[in-house]
């Protein structure tokens, strides 16, 4: 086996004891049967909002940055996008099926495909 890919074997090997460690800390420490600290119980009620938030913003400024926006049609495929995953969201109340044709327009937005 060459350097190279013992390399990438513990490279692998690390980060799948590290992701199998991080999803089960929950479960070893409030598995149980305690309650969970109020702090975290608080935290827990705005953090995936605040990260969604997050990604949207840095979408668009990530968009902003990499095209010129005095060109006509810019910012549409993310327009579209963007309307077609709130308008979902709001009306399916359903995150994957929002996220994933979301997704599909964006992409068929810049390949120009419609």
């Amino acid at each position: 086996m060459s350097e190279e890919s013992r390399y990438i074997l513990m490279l692998a090997a690390v980060t799948f004891g590290v992701t199998v460690l991080l999803r089960a800390l929950p479960f070893l420490l409030f598995g149980t049967g305690r309650k969970c600290p109020a702090a975290v119980t608080r935290i827990g009620g705005f953090l995936s909002p605040a990260a969604i938030a997050m990604l949207v913003v840095y979408c668009f400024c990530s968009a902003y940055q990499e095209r010129d926006f005095a060109a006509a049609g810019a910012g549409i495929p993310e327009a579209a996008a963007a309307l077609v995953t709130v308008g979902l969201q709001l009306w399916r109340r359903n995150p994957l099926l929002s996220i994933c044709c979301g997704t599909a327009v964006y992409m068929a937005a810049v390949q120009r495909i419609f």
